[in-house]
């Protein structure tokens, strides 16, 4: 790791929650390593605790955890916060790292898993609100939909909506083209920025969550459509 690098990831904070001193050691060292600065908590309760007078880039969770666990966690964060979680799940933990998602999780690192894969979810994680369609506001719909990168906001009927960073990469995936038809799994690719080789419905749970924001309806959306054996368009068009 170059210096340039360092002095960049210097002033990014990432809460590592989890309950297994071992793995709370790994991530303390490969992150700091990196030049990120790294707080641990050894449950939920903690992690919220810490985050009253400490404002995270990144949390990164286990799920199964004493007193408030990953889930729990994700759904009390997601009240005050759009941060970025990385949720750590085992293998067959598959409903309960869906439900994690539902609860608001960016993104999940299935354990055994090696330093640098966390590294580079990290990374993929704090790019991933940064390319969304062409710079400055554009507008879908006859106004129902803008989408403004250089303040990085979104504003549905004249209300600002507050995406995460994948709800965020989502919607400006789609806006790219309106009217194409992307697969899930082309999604997943387009938001992470890395080849993802997992759960792909997984992309269902941030969709649901990103309706709940945007739309009117979201059981009959407008904005955000689902197509049948295809996956998901931009329901709206560009007004040029």
């Amino acid at each position: 790791m170059n210096d340039e690098k360092k002095m960049t990831n210097e002033h990014r904070r990432i809460l590592v929650v989890d309950d297994e001193p071992q793995i709370t050691r790994v991530l303390r060292t490969t992150l700091s390593a990196q030049g990120y600065d790294i707080r641990v908590a050894n449950d939920g309760e903690m992690a919220l605790e810490l985050m009253k007078n400490w404002t995270p880039h990144v949390v990164v969770t286990d799920l199964a955890m004493p007193n408030l666990d990953g889930v729990g966690l994700c759904r009390q964060v997601r009240q005050m916060s759009q941060v970025p979680i990385i949720v750590l799940s085992v293998r067959g933990q598959d409903r309960t790292k869906v439900e994690a998602l539902d609860a608001g999780a960016d993104d999940y690192v299935t354990k055994p898993f090696s330093p640098r894969e966390l590294v580079l979810r990290v990374q993929a994680i704090l790019r991933r609100g940064t390319s969304v369609t062409a710079p400055g506001p554009v507008s879908y719909g006859g106004g129902i939909l803008l989408i403004d990168t250089s303040r990085r906001q979104v504003v549905v009927r004249g209300t600002a909506a507050d995406l995460t960073p994948t709800e965020w990469g989502i919607l400006g995936a789609l806006a790219t083209v309106p009217g194409r038809v992307y697969s899930r799994f082309e999604l997943i690719n387009r938001v992470r920025g890395y080849e993802f080789e997992g759960y792909e419905r997984t992309i269902d749970s941030h969709v649901k969550n990103l309706r709940r924001k945007i739309e009117q309806d979201p059981a009959r959306p407008q904005i955000v459509q689902t197509v049948l054996g295809g996956g998901y368009r931009l329901g709206l068009t560009r007004d040029d």
